[in-house]
């Protein structure tokens, strides 16, 4: 099953590359991932039957006991075939739908079978964490395949109020996964929580008042899902979705999710009266609503979506009623939903692509030119109204006959059931009549031939309609394995059951329906009447205004745009945090208080200390910055004499890095402060930076005299040894013992460092080599001198061996500068600089298992190299020592070594991010010692190089260029023309032109001094 699901992920990710190449006949390649799932779980029927249910088994967190568990029983079985089977048919569907535009559907075709897999391992996984996993992906997915269409408002809105509602239930839903989980008796596992409750165990231990609060969320969470009310309208708004979609995730897949999840813990909680109450109001009264808005609607496919709100009411209220008989009529009825409606959304979308309208006021006479289409579309329909001989009509007299059995609340139940089948028919009339009957004053469309790709799913889920309903006794024989966890008598599955309530509830469903079609359902236009209640869209509309203004107020009254103000408010809350704690717990005063190991820590802090009143006193900004380094290499200096290498190599390279960064950004700031506050501002600043110093303090020295038990560090130096295979406590709890904070960690900086990046280069730029650019223009223009051709030759091919003549360019980037920018002195160091720094950082990368370093470290170092270059020789010298300023590959390739090798221990029977070590001789090395840990290093390595490298393109190049623009600062880059200002894409007629600008000056002055 987890194959399955892995084949759909990998289908997934080339379905794009699929669509480029193949266009529309992708589709039929993509269909055979479902199809093949759909085929694997047709073959563990026999399995399913003898109740051998095929399962499988991960370790997920063996601390805590959670495992990922899949298991394929009969409810499993029924939607695996569903999600797989009719999802195939849909993807083949595609292919016929999208042939005109299919090369812009790549991503539509990606999300597509995500979507497909994610909705078989909700269906087939036995662990509730992992279910809402599942559930939140298929919520996802829907969202981007609602609002495919993104440039349509309507669509946009759609897909908003779909991950809105749904994921709001989500939540609740997760809610009450975990109280069930961890409550006694409870569990995290679907099939044991099931059984825990039907046996009484878990209500015994817990109480009915704790179970019915569980309870609520879990339904809460499905009811949306399903679109029951009153979150029915995100559905019928989804219909701005291409129609494929509507066929796929409202028929078999999306909706089902919630009618899946109550059928699956029905058997255990339907004796709870909140229960039985809540899926009988919701089921019922979304029955109804949904068959009278769709009497009233004048699009197919609307019609279909308020249909559809009905009939998932409908099939909730069956699956969830709790009785046995009941629920095989539920679960037939959930086959035949998934095959009719998918065949009529299909029907509506052949009609929209072929005619161009889905309007019934707009067609007519479609009978005559798609006569084949008509005939797929009365067998789906009559299986929707519950007409002999379909599998519609099979479930739902088996139904009808069980609830009158059930008792008063199921006599009850079955004359609300009758009444919505009344509407039923009456809209399942209304969709064969406005689609394919002659409509006076229209005039009838040409004949057209339709694609068999659009003409054979729906002609063979047309024929299960139909042919199901023959195999009445197989299909008890096999869905009565689910029914068969309820109470109650069993059901029977039979066209013809004899004379009783079941038949009479027909014939006055059939009778009545057809009279409230000829009355009401043929109208094709209608006044706008206000509604008698207000709508449950206008209700949610109004919320989410009212929400929209309430944050509007609330951002108002909090962000004001004041620094000190928030900080205030931080601090304030910390010491009362403190108070708060302190008063609680009532500790005890420490007696001990060491300050230092030795007097030069203490003189350390002292220099500390005062350089911190410096900084707040400081009225430049630039002073205040440089105080706060000084401050910084002062930690470092604290580590060092406490024993610590790593850390103060760390906060030495970060403390270099983060000055840079100031400095780059002080630039565009002014130099002095703004004015300073008023006296009595300043005195309660003082007092209050006082007071969060001394809590600060007090805490710690609490904290540390509070430990009564031996710190875990004791051990750190031998499990670090015995797991990670290194001696560096630091870099191996980095990349081992704590290494999914690292990885938590290089994600918020490549996300901060993208996020940096894209504030500041607000414009497109292409793509263009520095190098390459420099070349051609050499080559396209005329040097006058010898002196001078050799040095924008080396310019344009700085990788060449210098010469004599050529040896006095330093750094090609610095060519491109003013005379009154370059200091020959700077170049000629960062030159002999660069290379090894940047050999150092390598060797703090591979030394740092076993020494200090360490991949952040080196990282670092090496950032601090290409700093060096860029101060020396400008933004160009970046380009080119950065190979373009291609952070974005330095920061995604990093992050894919990573991955790839947080992932590798696991083909070598390990688990994610443990450690592997290879051990293998080398001819001239000797003995190799290379582990896994050492790849993840790296990622880490060239993401921080990337970070760097970003910061110094975006805040340093960048902001230099809009400076120049801006007429800020005077210009650095030696231009004649000041009017061409030239930019990172460094546009070719630019460049020669600027090149031959140096040159042409250098050659005059050599004519004059002749």
């Amino acid at each position: 099953m987890l194959q399955i699901i892995v084949a759909h992920a990998i289908a997934a990710l080339l379905a794009p590359l699929l669509i480029r190449l193949l266009h529309g006949k992708a589709y039929l390649l993509l269909a055979l991932v479902p199809a093949a799932g759909a085929v694997w779980t047709a073959m563990q029927t026999n399995n399913v039957l003898a109740g051998n249910y095929p399962t499988q088994q991960f370790s997920w967190l063996p601390a805590l006991g959670l495992d990922i568990t899949f298991r394929l029983d009969t409810l499993s079985w029924l939607m695996g075939l569903i999600v797989g089977g009719v999802g195939s048919l849909i993807l083949v569907y595609c292919s016929g739908y999208f042939a005109r535009d299919a090369q812009a559907m790549g991503r539509f075709a990606g999300v597509f079978v995500a979507f497909a897999g994610a909705m078989f391992g909700l269906v087939t996984t036995d662990n509730t964490l992992a279910l809402y996993l599942f559930w939140e992906l298929t919520t996802v997915f829907s969202y981007l395949l609602i609002g495919h269409y993104h440039d349509r408002q309507a669509s946009r809105i759609a897909a908003a109020q779909a991950i809105t509602v749904t994921t709001a239930g989500g939540l609740a839903m997760l809610a009450g996964i975990i109280l069930l989980g961890v409550a006694p008796g409870g569990s995290f596992a679907l099939s044991e929580l099931v059984a825990s409750a039907a046996d009484g165990t878990l209500v015994a231990e817990n109480g009915v008042g704790f179970c019915s609060a569980a309870v609520l969320c879990i339904l809460f969470g499905a009811l949306t899902k399903s679109a029951q009310v009153p979150f029915h309208f995100w559905l019928p708004a989804a219909m701005a979705a291409p129609t494929p979609v509507s066929a796929y995730l409202h028929s078999s897949a999306m909706v089902k999710a919630g009618v899946y999840l109550i059928a699956r813990i029905a058997p255990g909680f339907s004796d709870l009266g909140v229960w039985r109450w809540s899926i009988l109001i919701a089921g019922l009264g979304t029955m109804l609503l949904g068959g009278y808005r769709a009497m009233r609607q004048f699009d197919l496919k609307l019609l279909l979506a308020f249909g559809t709100v009905s009939q998932l009411g409908f099939i909730i209220l069956l699956v969830g009623f709790g009785d046995r008989a009941v629920a095989l009529g539920g679960i037939t009825m959930l086959l035949a939903h998934a095959l009719f409606k998918s065949t009529l959304f299909m029907v509506v979308g052949t009609i929209d692509h072929e005619i161009g309208t889905r309007d019934l006021r707009r067609l007519s006479g479609l009978a005559k030119i798609m006569p084949g289409l008509m005939v797929i579309a009365i067998l789906a329909a009559a299986s929707m109204a519950g007409l002999p001989p379909t599998l519609g009509y099979l479930g739902k007299e088996a139904s009808l006959g069980a609830l009158f059995e059930a008792g008063t609340v199921g006599q009850a139940t079955f004359i609300g059931v009758v009444v919505g089948s009344i509407l039923t028919l009456g809209y399942s009339l209304r969709f064969l009549w406005g689609a394919f009957v002659d409509t006076p004053g229209i005039r009838p469309q040409k004949p057209r031939t339709i694609s068999w790709l659009l003409i054979a799913p729906m002609a063979l889920t047309a024929l299960g309609c139909v042919s199901l309903s023959f195999m009445a006794g197989q299909l008890q024989e096999i869905l009565s394995g689910h029914a068969a966890v309820y109470e109650g008598n069993e059901g029977h599955l039979a066209l013809w059951a004899g004379i009783g309530p079941a038949l009479g509830g027909t014939v006055v469903i059939i009778c009545a329906g057809i009279w409230l079609f000829v009355a009401n359902g043929r109208a094709l236009y209608a006044e706008e009447q206000q509604p008698i209640i207000a709508r449950s869209e206008d209700l949610y509309r109004g919320l989410i205004r009212r929400l929209n203004t309430f944050s509007a107020d609330i951002t108002a009254i909090v962000q004001r745009g004041s620094l000190p103000s928030y900080l205030s408010t931080m601090f304030n809350v910390m010491i009362g945090s403190v108070l708060l704690v302190l008063l609680l717990t009532a500790p005890v005063m420490p007696t001990k208080l060491r300050l230092w190991d030795s007097p030069i820590q203490g003189i350390v802090c002292a220099l500390a200390s005062v350089a911190a009143i410096f900084v707040v006193r400081a009225r430049r900004r630039m002073k205040a910055v440089l105080v706060m380094a000084f401050i910084g290499y002062a930690i470092a200096l604290v580590f060092v004499l406490q024993g610590a290498p790593d850390l103060a190599l760390t906060q030495v390279v970060v403390e270099s890095v983060s000055l840079v960064v100031f400095v780059l950004v002080l630039r565009r700031l002014p130099k002095y402060f703004s004015d300073r506050p008023w006296t009595t501002s300043r005195i309660s600043r003082i007092l209050l930076g006082t007071i969060v110093g001394v809590a600060t303090a007090l805490l710690g020295w609490f904290a540390a005299s509070a430990r009564i038990h031996e710190p875990v560090t004791v051990d750190y130096p031998a499990e670090v040894y015995e797991y990670g295979y290194g001696l560096n406590i630091v870099n191996v709890t980095l990349v081992d013992t704590r290494a999914w904070d690292t990885v938590g960690e290089i994600s918020v900086l490549l996300a901060a460092t993208t996020g940096v990046i894209s504030l500041i280069f607000l414009r497109m730029r292409p793509r263009q080599d520095l190098r390459s650019n420099l070349a051609k223009a050499v080559h396209s223009k005329k040097i006058w001198s010898a002196g001078q051709t050799d040095k924008v030759a080396a310019l344009a091919m700085p990788r060449r061996r210098p010469s004599a003549r050529r040896g006095r360019v330093w750094l090609a980037g610095s060519l491109t500068l003013a005379r009154v920018r370059r200091s020959l002195i700077f170049e000629i160091g960062a030159r002999l600089i660069f290379f090894p720094l940047m050999i150092f950082s390598l060797y703090l990368l591979m030394a740092g298992h076993n020494a200090p370093g360490g991949g952040f470290a080196g990282g670092m170092v090496a950032g601090i190299a290409f700093v060096i270059r860029y101060l020396a020789g400008g933004r160009y010298e970046l380009r080119l020592a950065s190979r373009g300023n291609r952070s974005g590959i330095f920061l995604g390739g990093g992050m894919m070594i990573a991955t790839v090798a947080a992932l590798a221990p696991v083909l070598f029977g390990g688990t994610v991010l443990q450690t592997t070590v290879f051990d293998f001789q080398l001819p001239l090395w000797g003995k190799a010692h290379i582990t896994t840990a050492l790849f993840f290093d790296i990622g880490v390595y060239l993401i921080v190089i990337g970070m760097v490298a970003g910061v110094l393109a975006s805040l340093g190049g960048e902001i230099d260029r809009q400076a120049e623009e801006q007429g800020v600062r005077p210009r650095e880059v030696a231009f004649d023309n000041p009017n061409k200002l030239e930019s990172e894409t460094i546009d070719l007629v630019d460049l020669r032109e600027s090149v031959a600008a140096v040159t042409d000056q250098k050659a005059r002055k050599i004519g004059e001094e002749k």
